[in-house]
């Protein structure tokens, strides 16, 4: 199964949480206090980082949340977006690398 990924940027992660979380109607399946929140409903994989790199509320990157991906790729488009394709074990794997505090299990 494959559902779209979406990451944005954002300089006010706690107030984004809040929005995000009455848009989508659901509350994250994980938040890294300041610095990340991801949302995997049935059709999207939604994650908000506080990226001092990008600018606040700038997409980051599109991809594909895979379930037949056996490893992250990520390749860019014609238009210079980046697209990234996963498996939800390897986005998994990606957090625990950058957050290794977090105990993140997908679904």
């Amino acid at each position: 199964m494959r559902k779209i990924h979406i990451a944005i940027s954002s300089e006010n992660i706690e107030e984004t949480i809040r929005d995000y979380t009455k848009r989508l109607k659901c509350e994250p399946c994980l938040v890294v206090k300041g610095e990340y929140a991801l949302w995997r409903t049935e059709s999207l994989n939604f994650s908000v980082r506080q990226d001092a790199l990008s600018n606040p509320g700038s997409l980051r990157h599109l991809g594909w949340e895979d379930s037949e991906a056996t490893e992250f790729t990520e390749e860019t488009d014609v238009n210079g977006i980046v697209w990234e394709r996963f498996s939800a074990d390897k986005q998994a794997e990606e957090i625990k690398e950058l957050w290794p505090d977090t105990d993140y299990l997908p679904g």
